[in-house]
C-alpha cells in the first residue's frame, strides 16, 4: 500500500523540478563553461588559437588533456554502478530512497563549487571534483527514476518524463545565460559559474525534497539493512532476468547509450579540438541551440511515442544519431556545420532521454523495488558510458584526433538499433499507448 497519491500535481511538479535543479550540471559543468574552460587551462595555443601543447602528467605519465578527462569521468560511471545497486537494494528495505537521492544531489553540488579552485598544479585534487562532481550527478538519478512508477500511472509517464527534461533544459539554459551575461558582461572569472551550479543545484532540489515522500511503502526494516538490501536486489535480480522484454530492452538502451552519453559528455571538447574557427563564443551557442531545441524535441517525441508506439519512436530517435554520427564524421567541419549538427542533436537528445527513462517504467512489473529496478537500468547507462568515453579516448590517444572517434558511436547506435527492434510486444505499453 502507497501512501502517495498517483497524478498528484504537486508532487509530480517537484518531481520535475527536480531536472530544473539538477540538470546545471549536465549543461554548464559537462556541456559549456567548464570543458572550455579545462581545455584552456590545460592546453597551451598560440595567438591564432592553434594548439600548441594538450599534454598533462599524471601518476608519472602523459596523457591527451581530453584523453585524460575521458578516462576520469569513465571511473566515475563504474563508481557509480558498483555504488547504485548495493544502495538501491538498501533503499528499496528501509524505504530511505529521497535520503539517498539527498546525499547524492549533495555530494555532486559541493563538488561542482570545489571547480573553483582547479588548477593543474593540484591535478590529482581538481580532477576529484570532477570525479565526484559525476558521482553525485548521476547517483542521485537512480534514485529519482525511481519516483516515476510510483508518482504516476503509465499512461502518463511519457508526458511527465518529457516534461522534467524540458524543465531541465528551460532551468539550465537560464543558468548558462546568467552566468555569460556576467562573464562577458561584467567579467566575472569563468570559475564562479561553478560555484553557481551548485548553489543553484542543491537550492533548487529542495522544492523536490519538501514534496517527495520518503517511505513511499510505509517499509519498517528490521534487522540488517545492508545484508537485506543484498537480498531485495538479488530477488529483482531473479525477476529481471525472466522478462524477456526488459532484458532486450537493457540490452538495447546499454548500447545505444555508449553513443548518446558520449556524444553529450563530449561534444565540445570534439568542437574545440576539430572545428576549424570555433571560437569559445560559438561553442556556447551551440550549446544553448542543443538546449533550446531540445525542449521541442522531448515533446514531439512524447507526443510520437502517443502516435506510433514507445518502441518505434525510440527507434525513430536513433536513426536519425545514426545520421548525425555519419554525417558529423563526413562534413562538419567549420562552425556553421557544427550549428546545423548540433540543431539535430538537439531535437534527439531530449526525446531519446525521455522515451528511454519512461519505457522502462512501464515495462515494469508490479512491484515495490523501484529503485533496485532502476538501478539495474542505471548501471547499463553507465557501464555504457565507461565503455563508450573510454573508447572515445582510446581511440584519439592511438589515432591523435577525435573525428576517428566518431566511427565508434556509429556502431553503437547501429547495434542498439537492430535489437531495439527484436523486442516483444508489451501489453503494459499498449494499454498505456
Amino acid at each position: 500500500m502507497t501512501n502517495i497519491e498517483k497524478g498528484n500535481k504537486k508532487i509530480v511538479n517537484a518531481w520535475t523540478f527536480y531536472d530544473w535543479a539538477n540538470s546545471a550540471y549536465p549543461l554548464v559543468i559537462t556541456a559549456a563553461i567548464f570543458p572550455v574552460f579545462y581545455q584552456n587551462v590545460t592546453s597551451v595555443a598560440d595567438d591564432d588559437g592553434k594548439v600548441l601543447n594538450d599534454t598533462l602528467s599524471l601518476f608519472g605519465r602523459e596523457y591527451k588533456n581530453t584523453e585524460l578527462y575521458s578516462y576520469v569521468v569513465s571511473l566515475s560511471f563504474i563508481i557509480v554502478s558498483l555504488l547504485a545497486p548495493i544502495l538501491s537494494g538498501i533503499a528499496d528495505y528501509s524505504g530511505n530512497k529521497r535520503k539517498f537521492m539527498q546525499f547524492f544531489c549533495y555530494l555532486g553540488s559541493i563538488s561542482c563549487a570545489s571547480l573553483y579552485f582547479f588548477s593543474i598544479d593540484n591535478l590529482f585534487f581538481s580532477l576529484l571534483s570532477v570525479l565526484l562532481a559525476s558521482v553525485g550527478f548521476w547517483g542521485s538519478l537512480v534514485f529519482y527514476n525511481a519516483y516515476l512508477p510510483e508518482i504516476a500511472d503509465p499512461q502518463d509517464h511519457d508526458r511527465i518524463s518529457a516534461k522534467g527534461f524540458s524543465m531541465g533544459y528551460i532551468g539550465s539554459a537560464l543558468l548558462l545565460i546568467i552566468n555569460l551575461i556576467l562573464i562577458k558582461g561584467f567579467d566575472m572569472n569563468a570559475r564562479y559559474s561553478f560555484v553557481t551550479v551548485g548553489v543553484w543545484w542543491a537550492g533548487f532540489a529542495q522544492i523536490t525534497f519538501a514534496r517527495l515522500p520518503n517511505n513511499v511503502y510505509g517499509h519498517k526494516p528490521e534487522g540488517n539493512i545492508v545484508f537485506k538490501g543484498f537480498n531485495e536486489l538479488y530477488l529483482v535480480w531473479s525477476e529481471l532476468k525472466h522478462i524477456a522484454r526488459l532484458k532486450r530492452f537493457l540490452t538495447s538502451f546499454f548500447i545505444y547509450s555508449m553513443g548518446v552519453q558520449t556524444v553529450m559528455l563530449m561534444a565540445v571538447l570534439f568542437a574545440k579540438k576539430e572545428i576549424v574557427g570555433m571560437e569559445d563564443g560559438n561553442l556556447i551557442i551551440s550549446v544553448l541551440l542543443i538546449q533550446f531545441v531540445g525542449i521541442a524535441g522531448s515533446v514531439l517525441f512524447s507526443r510520437l511515442s502517443a502516435w506510433v508506439g514507445n518502441i518505434k519512436a525510440l527507434g525513430v530517435t536513433i536513426f536519425i544519431w545514426i545520421g548525425i554520427c555519419i554525417g558529423t564524421y563526413l562534413w562538419v567541419y567549420t562552425p556553421d556545420d557544427f550549428y546545423i549538427i548540433a540543431s539535430l542533436v538537439g531535437l534527439v537528445m531530449g526525446g531519446i532521454q525521455s522515451l528511454s527513462r519512461s519505457t522502462y517504467s512501464k515495462l515494469l512489473p508490479e512491484t515495490e523495488d523501484h529503485a533496485s529496478y532502476f538501478s539495474f537500468y542505471d548501471v547499463c547507462e553507465k557501464i555504457g558510458i565507461v565503455i563508450g568515453t573510454f573508447s572515445f579516448g582510446y581511440i584519439e590517444g592511438i589515432s591523435g584526433g577525435m573525428r576517428n572517434s566518431v566511427l565508434a558511436l556509429i556502431l553503437f547506435f547501429v547495434v542498439g538499433f537492430v535489437i531495439l527492434l527484436t523486442i516483444p510486444k508489451s501489453r503494459v505499453i499498449e494499454a498505456a499507448e
